[in-house]
């Protein structure tokens, strides 16, 4: 099953290091028994990034009050992150530096409400790099998000978990038919290697 998505997997690009942005979404200790399997890879990849000069954008989705829950507290029945709880954090282990940039939220896009759009343009920003937690809610809002705001849109197929492979499965299966470029740890350092 986990290759299914294969056959919608028509197109093929290796991100630009010179336009592109590296996305972290939500690797906070709240999502850690879905994170912690990914970490090794998500840190490869951070460090590939580095390598490249590709800047790193963490993303921390918290709630500082119920008037922000919208829709989220009553689809989760009110158990969301609460700001400034250790469940808020990022986890330590990824290796987050001080020149990286969080960018905050309280809803499954990277892109509402948060600047994150004006940030990635005022840089010459073009591409996105999505890796992180959940595959199917935060990182599949903020891919579809990115495109249909024009940017070029590169998933990870192991950088990004969530809590089922059905559910990881099926988000591979909408990104490569309609809204990014999959890309694995490897590609990404193959990719990289030829720019």
């Amino acid at each position: 099953m986990a290759d299914s998505y294969k056959k919608f997997e028509i197109r093929k690009k290796n991100p630009n290091p010179k336009s592109s942005v590296l996305l972290v979404i939500d690797m906070q200790n709240y999502f850690s028994s879905m994170a912690k399997p990914i970490i090794p890879i998500i840190k490869t990849t951070i460090n590939l990034c580095r390598k490249a000069s590709i800047p790193i954008i963490f993303t921390r989705h918290s709630h500082k009050s119920p008037s922000d829950y919208g829709m989220l507290g009553e689809w989760w029945n009110n158990d969301v992150i609460i700001d400034g709880t250790i469940e808020a954090e990022l986890i330590t282990e990824i290796g987050r530096q001080n020149e990286d940039k969080i960018v905050e939220k309280n809803t499954y896009s990277a892109f509402q409400g948060t600047g994150l759009e004006e940030y990635l343009k005022e840089k010459g920003i073009e591409e996105v790099i999505i890796t992180g937690v959940m595959t199917n809610l935060c990182c599949e809002t903020s891919a579809r998000e990115a495109f249909v705001r024009g940017f070029r849109v590169f998933f990870s197929t192991d950088a990004t978990a969530t809590s089922s492979e059905e559910l990881h499965d099926a988000t591979l299966k909408n990104m490569a038919y309609g809204f990014a470029y999959l890309i694995d740890c490897s590609t990404l350092e193959d990719g990289f290697a030829g720019k």
